[in-house]
């Protein structure tokens, strides 16, 4: 089978060491991208829940802050499911009564949020599992820089294909993408088993032994 499989691996052997704090200037504006960490779990909750409103399935979220934690920032030799890289914009700087100075500001503007994958044709691979830029701050750039950054990490680690979804009334993001030279698979179909279809499938396995 061509598809990719999900994979895990140990918090210990992992880490956006390679990224760093990764700014440059786009539009003029300065932007930094950098790894996310565990504290940035309620932040990474709100991008997934912004994304699941421009994609019309608000309600779809069922992931809390506390599976984020788990999941993504284990204890050492715990099981990380994803990595996740964080996009923030120069913002007004407020002042500082105390100092009498500009106190600096970040403006979180986009994240994403990707792991790795195995596919039986090619080797290792990388899924992106969610890109999303804050639409104030769209039009920027920021999402190419995301998205480039998450292929330069796929290359480092050795990785021959990324993979990630896009929905099929986005037109002005299929249209970018192609640009970037990705290609739509129109011959495949994404399947899911979820909640009680899922418990009901794995059941079936424990009747059939």
């Amino acid at each position: 089978m061509g598809g990719a499989g999900a994979a895990r691996w140990r918090a210990e052997t992992i880490g956006l060491a390679g990224v760093g704090r990764f700014s440059s200037i786009i539009e003029g504006e300065m932007t930094t991208i950098r790894a996310a960490a565990v504290d940035d779990a309620d932040l990474i909750l709100e991008f997934v829940r912004e994304l699941a409103e421009y994609e019309r399935a608000p309600g779809a979220v069922k992931l809390t802050g506390a599976e984020l934690v788990r999941d993504g920032f284990p204890d050492a030799g715990g099981e990380c499911y994803f990595e996740a890289l964080i996009a923030e914009e120069d913002g007004e700087s407020p002042h500082s009564p105390n100092a009498g100075e500009q106190a600096p500001r970040r403006e979180p503007a986009g994240f994403a949020l990707f792991f790795p994958v195995y596919s039986t044709w090619r080797g290792r691979a990388m899924h992106l599992e969610d890109l999303f830029v804050r639409p104030r701050f769209r039009g920027r750039g920021i999402g190419k820089a995301l998205l480039t950054k998450v292929a330069a990490l796929a290359v480092e680690r050795g990785c021959v294909v990324l993979y990630w979804h896009v929905l099929d009334w986005n037109s002005p993001a299929i249209e970018f993408y192609k640009t970037l030279g990705a290609e739509p698979l129109e011959e495949w179909r994404r399947m899911r088993v979820t909640d009680e279809a899922l418990v009901a499938l794995a059941a079936a396995s424990a009747v059939e032994a």
